[in-house]
């Protein structure tokens, strides 16, 4: 690979993370507001965004795993925390806004219950309860949604770090029979990896977990 291409990937991953800050500000924007319906094609332009922002990082990824500099190492890394971050903030967005959407819809039916209660009295002890019911299920739905949203934010990033250590310990293997005093650092990152390879499980048993929950909680 030519220098040129990892500062063309550079510049796409600058490119996609202004992209995303706009896309961020137009969506807090709109959780403000009254929801009208405008909200579905943002989501669906930032997730795009954060796909393609995603592979981006993961052909640096595969740059630095090919010999790439240790600043470039320390560069991947930045660019890697800078979407995890809006990967996070976006999921909190989001779970904002269904939490606001089911309030609302929570209170048209309120309005609802009370303008039935004006014609029957006696009819609407059974639709509180309902409204009750209901209302703790959204809720739950909601704290569901965000636990989810930030399990498989985390994944991503243990995935990509899982990647980074795997391409970093084959170039350390091919000088440390000339190089004795490699062997313990080698060691070391050998350790580092399987305690990351345990904890990727355990996110990933947490999140197929949650799932589980999720669907039986619907």
């Amino acid at each position: 690979m030519e220098a040129s291409s990892w500062d063309a990937l550079r510049k796409q991953a600058r490119r996609l993370e202004a992209q995303l800050d706009d896309q961020m500000s137009a969506y807090r924007k709109l959780i403000s507001m009254k929801s009208d319906g405008s909200e579905n094609d943002i989501e669906s332009d930032i997730e795009r965004s954060l796909k393609q922002l995603q592979q981006v990082n993961s052909q640096m990824q595969t740059w630095v795993s090919s010999g790439g500099s240790e600043v470039l190492s320390h560069t991947l890394t930045r660019h890697m925390e800078i979407l995890q971050d809006l990967t996070q903030e976006f999921y909190r967005l989001r779970s904002s806004l269904r939490a606001k959407q089911q309030h609302a819809s929570l209170l048209d039916l309120r309005d609802f219950d009370r303008a039935k209660f004006d014609v029957d009295e006696g009819a609407d002890s059974s639709d509180q309860a309902l409204l009750k019911e209901q209302a703790a299920i959204n809720r739950s739905t909601g704290q569901m949604d965000n636990v989810i949203s930030q399990a498989q934010a985390t994944l991503g990033t243990l995935m990509l770090q899982r990647s980074t250590f795997g391409g970093i310990t084959t170039k350390i293997s091919n000088v440390s029979s000339r190089l004795p005093t490699i062997n313990q650092i080698l060691s070391s990152i050998k350790r580092k990896k399987s305690m990351d390879t345990i904890i990727l499980s355990l996110v990933a048993s947490v999140c197929a977990f949650l799932i589980f929950i999720y669907w039986m909680s619907k």
